[in-house]
This record gives C-alpha cells, structure tokens and sequence, in this order.
C-alpha cells in the first residue's frame, strides 16, 4: 500500500504572512497524522520563509508515523538532519534562491558527492532518498550513490496528464521498473493532484510513497483537512 506522506509547508507559508502562530504548524502536523496521513514532510530553507529551523525541532516529538526531512544538503542540513534523525531524508538539488524545487539530480555528475553525503546520513540509521527525473541514466546513477529509495519528480507528469495522460506516464512506468530492478524503493512527488493522482499510482508499480503538499493543502481549504487527506488515501 501506498503511503501518503503531507508536506506542512503551505500551512507555514500562511502563518509567517501574518507573524504569530496562527496556524501552527505543529498543531498541523498532528491533525494530519490524526486524519491519516502516514507521515509528515517538512522543506526547511536557509531563508525560512515556510518552514523554520525552529519548526523542524519543534515537529520532531509530536511525530507517531514517519518525518521526512526534505532539502539541499548543505552543512547546516545535514547538522540538523542528524540532530533530528528523522524516518528519511530526502535530497534536493535546488539552491537556497529557487522557489520551489524544479528539476532531479544529476546523480553521474554528482555521484561523488550524494555517495559521501548519503554515507553519512546511514551511518545514522536514516533512510535516504534523492529527488531524480524519470530517465534511466539518472536512476543507475542514484543506485551507485548508495541511496535506499529515489523520488521521482512528477511535475512533468502533472503537466502534460490533461493533454494525453498515457505520454505523461510512460517515462515515469519506465524509472519504475528500473528502480524496481535495481532494487530501489520509490517515492514520487510534485505537482501531484486528486485529478491526477490515482492514474499515478495505478501504473506505476512499487511505489512506496507519495509526498504531496501544495495541492493538498489547497484543496484542504475548500473541503476540509481531514475530508481531503481521506480523498487522497483513496486514490492510493
């Protein structure tokens, strides 16, 4: 069975716009996991314009299923991840200026360096994960990275879904059987929707699970949180 995994950042997005603590985002974390969500994920960057430093401590104790960690890993990352020791870390090339992450690793330039890093994150006992486009190449080069799972950028897959749903998916079903393969779990994200959703998770095989926020979260506003993350359980 698939796992749903709900990333809180949207829920910080609004409280840092207006100051205070309204909502909480602590608060946030347990009500999802309450409503079913198998796990919470955070996206901490340097700027702290969603998720804070002090957030991620702050969710740590309140946790009863998985914490997933997500991130560029500088330094100060990956202090805190091993501070923290989540469930999972997962790992994101983008840089402290990008909005929203955009693109998957290029694990053949960077082997070297997700090697050492993601040595060092087991050495710990945390499950690894790195942000990867569906294309073969990059799928072998993440099994040569050491990593234990991969998360498959979906926001291609997003977009072209209303167009021809069939093209969308057929380079994700081919990572997946490649991840399969070589023995890596997989995890999917971005741009991920209750219209899309459930084609996803039909045809892709072994997936382990799904990290969705933005649009959850929106969705959240109109039919309710607990009603919401049911809806996505039961495209899974």
């Amino acid at each position: 069975m698939t796992k749903l995994s709900v990333n809180i950042n949207k829920i910080a997005t609004i409280r840092n716009a207006r100051g205070g603590n309204t909502p909480s985002v602590v608060e946030a974390a347990i009500n999802c996991q309450k409503f079913g969500a198998d796990g919470i994920t955070i996206h901490p960057r340097p700027d702290e314009r969603h998720i804070t430093k002090k957030d991620v401590y702050d969710i740590k104790p309140i946790i009863s299923t998985e914490y997933n960690i997500e991130g560029y890993p500088s330094p100060d990352f990956i202090k805190m991840v091993i501070d923290i020791l989540p469930e999972q870390v997962t790992l994101v090339p983008d840089g402290p200026d990008v909005i929203t992450s955009c693109a998957g690793w290029d694990t053949i330039k960077f082997q070297d360096y997700l090697k050492e890093i993601i040595a060092e994150f087991k050495e710990h006992g945390i499950r690894t994960s790195i942000f990867v486009d569906p294309k073969l190449e990059m799928i072998e080069g993440a099994k040569l990275c050491g990593t234990d799972r991969i998360e498959l950028y979906t926001e291609d897959y997003a977009t072209k879904y209303v167009d021809d749903k069939e093209k969308a998916i057929a380079p994700y079903i081919l990572a997946a059987n490649k991840s399969s393969e070589l023995g890596l779990e997989i995890n999917a994200g971005h741009d991920l929707s209750l219209e899309n959703l459930e084609y996803f998770a039909k045809h892709i095989p072994n997936l382990a699970e799904v990290s969705i926020g933005h649009a959850l979260i929106s969705d959240a506003l109109y039919l309710g949180l607990e009603n919401t993350i049911q809806m996505y359980k039961r495209l899974l």
